[in-house]
């Protein structure tokens, strides 16, 4: 099992196709060797997560919930609410492959293996990173 770094560039992709094709790089589907049980996937570095879009007018009537916990406590923030708060980028990133992924520990775990960064620059030059073209991968 050998695990890589690759880079994606998430410039004028579109936020949920980007999504699943991310997930799909942690979880590691694109290899031979998948097994369901194990963490057998890429580590991925999305770069530039500040320039991705969302079609139609979903910056504004896409609508994520969370609930507190305590009555009266459901929240709701659009895409374009969550970006502008700070690490937004990130946040908004990491919510959507979030959903992409198990439901237990291990996706989780795998969550820990994706580095978002808003702009161009990355501090991971020490792991030689390849960057990969996520439009060629279904």
């Amino acid at each position: 099992m050998t695990k890589e770094w690759v880079i994606v560039d998430a410039t004028d992709q579109v936020l949920g196709r980007l999504g699943a094709k991310v997930a799909k790089l942690l979880r590691g589907k694109y290899k031979p060797n998948f097994t369901p049980h194990v963490d057998c996937g890429d580590n991925v570095i999305i770069i530039n997560a500040d320039k991705v879009k969302l079609t139609g007018n979903k910056w504004n009537d896409k609508v994520y919930l969370s609930y507190t916990g305590y009555p009266g406590g459901q929240r709701e923030i659009t895409p374009a609410r969550l970006q502008a708060k700070p690490n937004g980028d990130d946040k908004l990133l990491r919510k959507v492959v979030k959903g992409m992924l198990p439901k237990n520990k291990l996706g989780a775990q795998l969550l820990g293996n994706m580095y978002v960064y808003a702009g161009s620059e990355h501090k991971h030059e020490a792991q030689s990173p390849k960057m990969i073209d996520i439009n060629a991968l279904k």
